[in-house]
């Protein structure tokens, strides 16, 4: 018999599981991969125990696999998320993500006079803090912070 203090959840065969998410943040995450729009099995928990976060969220996405530049849109709201790459239902690779030097077309400028939320610009940012993800809009010069961030 399992032990009652203890739930799994099922294992995937192929596919990456991403830790670590702050569990305030597990749908933007979900938002910000477009998880949302694909066919994909896809099982995530939140509000997790977690020594480092207190309380996290974790994302399992079965038969899929990321590219660097999907990866760093997670550092954006997940900044110590781990991404765990399964094969036959080992871990494969482990990797950490990265808060990318520019972000160009996840997130809105807060400013509603800048020429990104006027006209067809596509907004990008110059990342001046990556430990608390603060950005600095390239037309306007408006620093957004993490709790003003709106996503595209």
């Amino acid at each position: 018999m399992k032990d009652k203090k203890h739930l799994s959840v099922s294992a995937i065969e192929n596919g990456t599981v991403i830790d670590h998410i702050p569990a305030k943040n597990l749908f933007k995450v979900i938002s910000i991969l477009g998880l949302d729009k694909i066919p994909n099995q896809i099982t995530f928990g939140t509000n997790l125990e977690s020594g480092k976060l207190g309380r996290k969220a974790i994302v399992k996405i079965a038969d899929k696999y990321f590219e660097r530049d999907e990866i760093n849109r997670i550092a954006i709201v997940a900044p110590h998320a781990k991404l765990n790459i399964i094969k036959d239902y080992e871990v494969a690779e482990k990797m950490l993500v990265e808060v990318p030097d520019n972000i160009t077309g996840i997130v809105k400028c807060v400013n509603p006079k800048c020429v990104t939320n006027v006209e067809k610009v596509t907004p990008k940012f110059k990342v001046i803090d990556k430990k608390n993800v603060s950005l600095k809009c390239y037309y306007c010069e408006k620093i957004t912070d993490q709790e003003q961030m709106e996503y595209k």
